[in-house]
């Protein structure tokens, strides 16, 4: 195949040339370069105990009711459970902070309060044919018999 047509470079030829650069360039930073996890340890360890909580219950029934705390409780410390455990059933949701449930979620920062306590940001997202909307929420995780649990959650 001929490489030069008239003067002009084939895209055959750009094609070739790009890859040959492209690997040169690329792979050597991609085998010995990686991202850093800027995260605390006890931010890695709790994010996914809330990770694991608010999709278990954004897949359930969303409002305040016994049968929903007992469906969670691995997730919550014995405090929150007896808090929520003394509350009327409601359709507001603790979690989210609100009746009009939200469509999806997403874990945000997190900040380490002590060795056993920590704090992230909670995205919660409307989206419909009239809303779209975000809210942050703060939910505070602690460490109890080296499992992360769910203490408190706040607008």
């Amino acid at each position: 195949m001929k490489t030069v047509v008239s003067g002009q470079w084939s895209v055959v030829s750009w094609r070739k040339i790009f890859a040959f650069v492209f690997c040169i360039f690329h792979f050597p930073f991609s085998i010995s370069c990686s991202i850093p996890n800027l995260e605390k340890p006890e931010c890695t360890e709790a994010r996914q105990t809330v990770r694991e909580f608010y999709s278990f219950h954004f897949g359930s029934d969303m409002k305040l009711s016994k049968e929903n705390v007992q469906k969670s409780e691995q997730f919550l410390t014995d405090e929150l459970k007896q808090n929520l455990a003394a509350q009327a059933e409601s359709s507001k949701d603790y979690f989210t902070a609100t009746d009009y449930y939200p469509k999806a979620f997403r874990v945000g920062e997190c900040s380490v309060a002590s060795e056993n306590k920590v704090v992230f940001q909670v995205v919660l997202f409307w989206k419909d044919d009239t809303r779209s909307e975000q809210r942050e929420i703060k939910v505070e995780t602690v460490k109890r018999n080296d499992k992360w649990l769910i203490d408190k959650v706040e607008n």
